[in-house]
């Protein structure tokens, strides 16, 4: 059986143990990155594709005549032409719960460093300005504690739920956004009262047709002048122009990305541009702590046992979202 995988520098820099993963099949082909026009020559042989962000739309997967499953290298599947893999019956299986540590603490960093102002007062000191500074300590930057305040969960799934109890713990009141456009579940309030309450507000949703710019001017008027916005979940929730407008005009206090619409940002992006510190942007790393890429390797591993021994788990389907 032959496996492929399309992108493993995604995920390690040789840094993780494979055992497991070459346990469930032994005979692997690594690429580090797959160009598009690669796509098709790499996987034609395989039975097995692992694939991170590579894209496997209906031409590649119905070239790939020997293909039985295909592993997501992460929970999102949106780079995967559900309806081709499923006409042909291949199997395609995410992986889920593997960094929920990871992207929450990473969330409270953008939490802190916002309230904390963390970026103003490292320029602060790089400036000499704590040197000239006629007291012990700088008061200009007003500071903020997170105790007290809103957090808004968009997205309550493991990672939100998590989240949730991250800001407990740091004395944040909850509230839980129900899916847009519907009447509110115990325990959740709608869509729109998430955003006109919160402080924070954090997304954490898959990218589907309904989620697609759910974040416009439109909600960015509807949340308070001092409110911030975090988004570890997918780029594409958020049009990108509404989000610089509302920064730039002060509508939102700021906001802290680590995804955005195009990764690597090839072409530029309009929010690489915005000059102030109240917009924190990081590299897609949430996820990325040493023992979450682990789990995620040993879980893909998993994946792979389960459905070659007729008890798959972990599949996705068009009809999920």
């Amino acid at each position: 059986m032959r496996a492929v995988f399309l992108d493993f520098g995604s995920v390690t820099r040789g840094d993780l143990d494979c055992t497991k993963l070459e346990n469930a099949i032994p005979s692997w082909e690594y690429y580090d990155e797959t160009d598009p026009q690669q796509t098709q020559v790499r996987i034609k042989e395989a039975q097995v594709v692992v694939s991170s962000k590579t894209l496997l739309d209906r031409t590649i997967i119905d070239s790939a005549k020997y293909l039985k499953l295909i592993c997501i290298a992460a929970t999102g599947y949106n780079n995967v032409h559900l309806t081709a893999a499923t006409k042909r019956n291949i199997g395609v299986c995410n992986v889920r719960n593997y960094a929920t540590d990871s992207v929450t603490q990473h969330v409270a960093m953008f939490m802190l460093n916002l309230t904390r102002r963390f970026v103003e007062y490292q320029h602060y000191i790089k400036h000499d300005r704590w040197q000239a500074c006629a007291h012990f300590c700088s008061l200009d930057y007003g500071i903020e504690d997170l105790s007290g305040k809103i957090l808004g969960i968009i997205g309550y799934g493991e990672l939100g739920r998590a989240v949730g109890r991250m800001g407990q713990t740091f004395g944040m009141q909850l509230r839980i956004a129900e899916h847009k456009g519907t009447s509110p579940r115990p325990g959740r309030i709608t869509f729109e009262e998430v955003l006109e309450e919160s402080d924070f507000i954090s997304l954490h949703c898959p990218l589907t047709e309904q989620t697609h710019h759910m974040i416009t001017r439109t909600e960015l008027a509807l949340m308070k002048s001092t409110a911030y916005l975090i988004n570890t979940a997918r780029g594409k929730l958020i049009n990108e122009a509404d989000l610089f407008e509302s920064l730039s005009s002060g509508r939102i206090a700021g906001a802290a990305l680590d995804v955005l619409s195009e990764e690597p940002p090839t072409k530029g992006n309009l929010l690489l541009t915005y000059p102030h510190p109240n917009l924190i942007i990081t590299p897609h790393i949430a996820w990325t702590s040493k023992t979450a890429r682990q789990c995620l390797l040993d879980k893909i591993a998993d994946n792979i046992t389960n459905f070659f021994q007729g008890k798959p788990y972990n599949q996705v389907f068009e009809q999920s979202e």
